[in-house]
């Protein structure tokens, strides 16, 4: 698709600017939900099948994810590529400014001021896992304690578990 443009700006809002493609790339990197069903059962904001459909086509075309046929009868597996991955600190943006200017629940806000309190650092390590989970590049540092693992965590204090595998 060519851009109105020659913009980045508007570039970037012709993929980026529909709040359900946001949605969608923001429960497969911070969710983890790779499958269609997935995707329509896990959304917060209950997207309806239709425009969960239209939007993963939106996002494979424009290069932010990749689909997998897995077979006949089979799912069909999405990941991110290395733009969708990019698009974290976007989130984490955007996460940053409803924090600062817009109401939400604690169990909702806690993953993105963790994001936020924790600065580039913590960002990159969750830029790695998502490489690493999505594309099958190796961790930097396997060994060092991961950033999926800090937002769980903070997600389940946050909603009164203590015990993240309940």
């Amino acid at each position: 698709m060519e851009p109105r443009s020659g913009c980045p700006i508007n570039a970037a809002v012709e993929v980026l600017g529909d709040a359900w493609s946001m949605l969608v790339l923001r429960d497969v990197m911070f969710g983890d939900r790779r499958y269609f069903r997935e995707l329509l059962k896990g959304s917060e904001e209950g997207i309806a099948s239709n425009i969960l459909s239209n939007r993963l086509q939106r996002l494979v075309a424009a290069g932010l994810l990749t689909r997998v046929e897995a077979g006949r009868g089979r799912r069909a597996e999405y990941s991110l590529t290395e733009a969708g991955i990019a698009t974290l600190p976007v989130m984490v943006a955007l996460g940053n400014w409803g924090l600062d200017h817009r109401d939400g629940t604690r169990e909702l806000r806690v993953r993105a001021e963790l994001l936020r309190d924790g600065g580039p650092d913590l960002v990159e390590r969750f830029m790695d896992e998502l490489r690493a989970a999505h594309l099958g590049i190796p961790l930097p540092n396997p060994d060092a304690p991961t950033a999926s693992a800090q937002l769980q965590e903070a997600y389940e204090r946050a909603i009164g578990r203590s015990d993240p595998s309940r």
